[in-house]
């Protein structure tokens, strides 16, 4: 969303970026030209809902409808399903004409799927219901715009697929930043990287089984830089599979690319995605990959197996000979980097503001 804020304004519109609330790493990423309009809402600071993000993004509705009526902006696009929810009751609750446009990041039969608390089905029914009601919708992946389409009975607004830009250049930039890490000195042995909230979605457990069998064929070192709720969860299994010498888990970090640049492969575990940002990412690095076969993106970014090893979801014994296989066998860092430079920003800044003035030749819609 940065991303686009910035390609948006360098066109000459006005951005506004909304936010539920200030701060985060990211504030300074900002670019210029872009205004950040924190919501403050009142209801997001009780107990029990400021600690989690969902609930404070739905909580900031009304301070969302109260902006719409004072700004009257053309257009507002949304991402994620708790603000996808409110920006479209805010829309209802101001009486105002704006047109919303929802973007859709994530696989949502899979991310409201089984594997979740009792708030699945309900998130499930309350997307179904409200995305009717969108002008129209955005998935991040083919994968996520057919899901899309299954669940969405007509009458439904039109849904086009958008890649996420990877902005190449930067990347390569901040990718060349110095990196200090005993893991990564001259003879070290070869280190696996993985990035991403610790959180169920990930599927780390699976990672860490799957880099146990491959610690026991040959010397390596795993890193995973992000933060979550499931930290404490994966260090009892990183204890447990004795593996304190070689796994790190150092947090979230600004600059993942310096690792990505470094690392002899880059893993994705996940279980579900939308768009796989990190994947592009690590390809822009010229770093292998490695990645799990889920729903909707990595089979689309590697293009079906060309790029990277795609093995089954949940499959320790299949990632690990995936990721022995590609640290004996690294592919030509500049055939992946040329993969990367596909998904160009100013590509998706096109289509984006293509389908937010509603021009009815944006893209094909499903």
């Amino acid at each position: 969303m940065l991303l686009l804020a910035q390609g948006f304004a360098a066109r000459g519109y006005r951005v506004d970026l909304v936010v539920a609330r200030e701060g985060g790493p990211y504030q300074a990423a900002v670019a210029p030209g872009v205004r950040v309009v924190p919501l403050a809402s009142r209801l997001a600071r009780l107990p029990g809902i400021r600690a989690r993000r969902g609930p404070w993004v739905l909580a900031s509705t009304c301070a969302l409808a109260r902006y719409l009526r004072r700004e009257r902006p053309e257009v507002l696009l949304s991402t994620s399903l708790p603000a996808n929810l409110a920006a479209l009751a805010a829309r209802a609750r101001a009486h105002v004409t704006t047109r919303v446009v929802v973007s859709v990041n994530s696989n949502l039969s899979a991310s409201t799927g089984p594997r979740q608390r009792c708030w699945g089905p309900a998130a499930l029914a309350l997307a179904r219901r409200a995305y009717r009601r969108a002008d129209a919708v955005i998935a991040n992946s083919r994968g996520v715009a057919e899901d899309l389409a299954h669940l969405l009975e007509p009458p439904r607004p039109p849904i086009y697929t958008i890649y996420n830009p990877v902005p190449v250049d930067e990347i390569a930039l901040r990718a060349s930043a110095p990196l200090s890490d005993p893991w990564l000195v001259p003879g070290a042995p070869p280190l696996v990287l993985a990035v991403g909230k610790l959180k169920l979605q990930k599927d780390y457990p699976t990672l860490l089984r799957a880099f146990a069998r491959v610690r026991a064929r040959r010397p390596a070192h795993l890193v995973i830089l992000g933060e979550g709720e499931q930290r404490r969860q994966l260090e009892r299994l990183v204890e447990a599979l004795r593996l304190e010498d070689d796994v790190a888990l150092p947090g979230f970090v600004e600059n993942p690319y310096a690792w990505m640049a470094r690392a002899s492969v880059f893993v994705l575990a996940s279980a579900w995605e939308g768009f796989s940002n990190v994947l592009a990412e690590a390809l822009a690095c010229g770093c292998p990959v490695v990645s799990t076969d889920c729903p909707s993106s990595p089979a689309e970014i590697l293009d079906d197996g060309a790029f990277g090893a795609l093995v089954p979801v949940g499959d320790a014994d299949a990632l690990a000979e995936a990721l022995l296989a590609t640290l004996e066998k690294p592919p030509d860092a500049a055939r992946l980097r040329a993969r990367a430079a596909q998904f160009s920003l100013e590509s998706a800044v096109d289509r984006y503001l293509a389908v937010l003035t509603g021009d009815p030749h944006a893209a094909e819609s499903v």
